[in-house]
């Protein structure tokens, strides 16, 4: 892997949990108030009707803490809702697109020690074996639709490329990132009249 390579991987995982995971708490929270406030209750209601504190209940929805399943399920019975319908906007991006599409450009950050960063993406990482791998696609090659079991995250390091994920054809340059669930069909061709190179990201879920 070059140097370039394996910075991009130290920042982006480096980065991986704290930010997304701010986003995932803040799904949550916001449904949680949301439902309570449809149904015109406050804090004090809830935290009687769920025996959880009133405290609690505010942590969860300014987004400081994330509830356990038993404390999501007190305070879905307190709410009369389904413990699903708390926690069906979280997930890869919210939308139940399999894709999360970042074009290039991002703005790279400097911290006090002056190393450059570039958030290219980020998302919660748990349970998960990794790969990293330097991919070289040569001008021509195509794959047939197909599905596997993880999930992928790709950043065009040269060249162009093309992917067709379910019924959609994406277009990647140099500097885009893609990070896609690989249980919806897809493949990966290359008819740019040149060879492209990907830094490749793979995510699978430990087998117990």
């Amino acid at each position: 892997m070059s140097k370039a390579c394996f910075r991009l991987f130290t920042v982006w995982t480096a980065n991986f949990q704290t930010h997304m995971r701010n986003i995932e708490l803040g799904k949550v929270g916001k449904k949680i108030r949301q439902i309570r406030k449809e149904r015109g209750l406050n804090l004090q209601e809830v935290s009687d009707r769920s025996d959880i504190t009133a405290g609690l209940l505010s942590r969860i929805e300014n987004f400081r803490t994330l509830p356990s399943l038993p404390v999501l399920h007190n305070i879905s019975m307190a709410l009369g809702v389904p413990l699903s319908e708390l926690v069906e906007t979280v997930g890869l991006n919210g939308s139940g697109s399999p894709y999360i599409l970042v074009r290039g450009g991002v703005p790279e950050r400097s911290d006090a020690a002056g190393v450059v960063y570039q958030d290219l993406l980020q998302t919660v990482l748990e349970d998960q074996h990794l790969q990293v791998a330097l991919v070289k696609v040569n001008s021509g090659v195509s794959q047939p639709m197909h599905t596997e079991e993880n999930t992928v995250l790709v950043h065009v390091i040269k060249g162009a490329i093309q992917y067709t994920i379910q019924e959609e054809e994406l277009k990647l340059q140099e500097g885009d990132t893609l990070f896609y669930n690989s249980r919806a069909p897809h493949r990966l061709f290359n008819t740019n009249g040149s060879t492209a190179v990907l830094f490749k990201v793979f995510l699978t879920g430990k087998k117990v």
